[in-house]
């Protein structure tokens, strides 16, 4: 039997044609951001999606974009925000004409290892968080990341023993009430960050012992807290690799999504041709939806990073 040709109206067929799009659409904005052609500045965007850049990714990768770098390139493809910068530097974003659309909680080391899960950690975590979110209102920054944290008693250690789910979720249910209300008196939302633990090659890619690793899980946690200023960070790489379903899953936690991440699956590279994940349907979803809070593009550049993040925007901004 001869292959089946496909048809105009073929799911593949209709999956090329956006792709080709939103790659023509970033060649443009490229070239618009570069100052080439007749588009010199920032680039033309729909604005239904407010675009962030994580300023991590871009920094421990590609050619490791210092913070004004990636301010320039940002502002010049229509980002209204470079993320996860600490207070010290939001000066920079500022004279960028930036925001930062999520701050870290001022965990030293990798904040994700110790969180609101573990009693040994979980003052410090707390401190630290209500001095970001002080730092976070005077600034008008809307919202602040926090994290389960590994499952593990010592986190480094997988042989100390494991917090149970339940002891876990009662500990991050107790903690974010202890940040629920600062953080509702400084008008900052506190987003909690479901993060996959399938891929382990990569220290950044994923992150195997973590125990927010589902993402229905974080959203019981965050709805028993129940607090308008303690949402989810809704990353939609991460719960592709974990749980799938993604638009099915926004327009079930909508009411409790905060802020977005993307980054192509597998392995949190660009949101290209070898990326599974059909980004304009959850964008799509999401405007429908009536979200208006930031985007953050969070991959870790494997080729030219500028190019990459053109076409990351343009494929999302539906």
């Amino acid at each position: 039997m001869e292959p089946e040709t496909p048809t105009p109206l073929s799911r593949r067929h209709l999956f090329s044609k956006t792709l080709a799009a939103a790659g023509g659409a970033s060649v443009a904005g490229l070239a618009a951001s570069r100052g080439e052609g007749d588009g010199a500045g920032d680039a033309a965007l729909k604005g239904n999606i407010n675009h962030s850049v994580v300023f991590w990714c871009f920094n421990a990768a590609g050619e490791k974009w210092d913070l004004k770098t990636t301010c320039e390139i940002t502002k010049k493809l229509g980002g209204k925000s470079v993320e996860l910068v600490a207070p010290d530097s939001w000066g920079t974003l500022k004279e960028a004409g930036l925001t930062c659309a999520i701050a870290p909680n001022g965990v030293a080391g990798a904040p994700f290892k110790r969180g609101l899960n573990n009693l040994e950690f979980q003052a410090d975590v707390i401190a630290k968080t209500k001095t970001n979110i002080d730092a976070a209102a005077a600034f008008g920054c809307p919202n602040i990341i926090a994290f389960n944290g590994f499952k593990w008693k010592d986190p480094d250690d997988p042989a100390s023993g494991e917090i149970s789910l339940e002891d876990g979720a009662k500990n991050c249910i107790d903690g974010l009430k202890k940040l629920a209300g600062h953080a509702e008196a400084k008008g900052v939302t506190v987003c909690l960050e479901m993060l996959n633990t399938r891929d382990d090659t990569h220290p950044m890619k994923g992150h195997p012992g973590y125990q927010g690793d589902d993402m229905d899980y974080c959203a019981d946690i965050v709805k028993a807290v129940g607090s308008e200023r303690v949402k989810l960070l809704f990353d939609i790489y991460h719960c592709s690799v974990m749980n799938g379903d993604v638009v099915r899953r926004i327009e079930r936690y909508i009411d409790l999504i905060g802020h977005v991440h993307t980054a192509g699956n597998p392995g949190r590279a660009e949101l290209d041709a070898n990326n599974e994940i059909h980004y304009p349907a959850p964008m799509q979803k999401l405007v429908e939806l009536g979200y208006e809070g930031f985007v953050g593009h969070e991959f870790i550049p494997t080729r030219d990073p500028h190019q990459g993040l053109a076409e990351a925007i343009a494929y999302c901004d539906v």
